[in-house]
């Protein structure tokens, strides 16, 4: 019960922050999301080097995800020189590259494929939010922030995950088909099933609410959100499996880190705003 209130109040938390900023405006979103995937990169950095034998630069890659998130919050909103962003963060990936000619490091060339590794996995989807919720209004002739996407994606991944669990947990054992047993034995394809079908009901209340889209196209959303998100969390699983760990960190007490919260994301993210884009 201790554990399970733990989890409880940790996770309203985390919601009720992530919505708040969300919608409250894109200044504290964007504060938001750029020091989560600052917190994610060097969480990515101190497991890896813990359990992986490496000894990426952490810190530099933490401050390239700031860097680059900025850069791209920049461009959208025009606040701030997004060219002397991008430069900077140019700047530092060639940091990441010279400095191991100084560090005398075992292997360079596996802090190098983990640097980068950080910046591709972690640091470009949560820099690809604002192309999401950002959009200029020829019709209005200004900057128009339509939360409703971003909180969108994380609506259809929280629903599916609940949906996935709960229908998992009564008809998996009747249905004992496993989703990929290989990497995560646990989730199994009646419980995938059934946290689509819930995110697509969720999908259908917000076009509802919010319209934006139409029925049909919030749909698809929610199907993209739910294929790259299972996809997500089974690239963090697999990672957390050749690092053999259960948690990516402790931040988030009952919950783990922040990997763990957000390992969906990761893929949702880029996925849904290809969708976006060419719908």
């Amino acid at each position: 019960m201790k554990n399970f209130f733990t989890r409880a109040v940790t996770g309203i938390l985390y919601v009720v922050l992530l919505v708040g900023c969300t919608v409250w405006g894109p200044e504290s979103a964007y504060l938001f999301f750029v020091i989560v995937a600052a917190g994610c990169v060097f969480e990515f950095g101190t497991i890896t080097n813990r359990n992986y034998h490496a000894s990426m630069n952490r810190t530099i890659c933490a401050m390239a995800t700031v860097v680059l998130c900025s850069a791209m919050w920049a461009v959208q909103t025009g606040v701030g020189d997004s060219r002397k962003m991008f430069a900077l963060y140019g700047f530092t990936l060639l940091y990441l590259l010279v400095s191991e000619l100084y560090r005398r490091c075992d292997d360079p060339i596996r802090n190098w494929s983990l640097a980068f590794a950080s910046q591709i996995f972690i640091a470009l989807p949560f820099s690809l939010i604002p192309l999401v919720s950002l959009h200029y209004d020829a019709v209005e002739g200004c900057l128009q922030y339509d939360w409703i996407y971003t909180l969108a994606i994380f609506v259809c991944l929280w629903t599916n995950d609940t949906g996935a669990y709960l229908v998992g947990s009564l008809l998996g054992r009747y249905i004992p088909h496993k989703l990929f047993p290989r990497i995560s034995p646990h989730k199994s394809w009646v419980g995938s099933i059934g946290g689509s079908i819930v995110s697509l009901v969720a999908a259908a209340a917000i076009w509802y609410f919010a319209h934006g889209l139409t029925l049909a196209q919030w749909m698809g959303l929610a199907a993209v959100v739910c294929i790259f998100g299972t996809w997500g969390d089974l690239v963090e699983s697999l990672i957390k499996r050749q690092l053999g760990i259960k948690d990516s960190g402790k931040i988030l007490p009952g919950h783990g880190g922040l990997l763990d919260r957000f390992d969906s994301a990761l893929l949702a993210i880029p996925a849904s705003y290809v969708y976006l884009t060419f719908i």
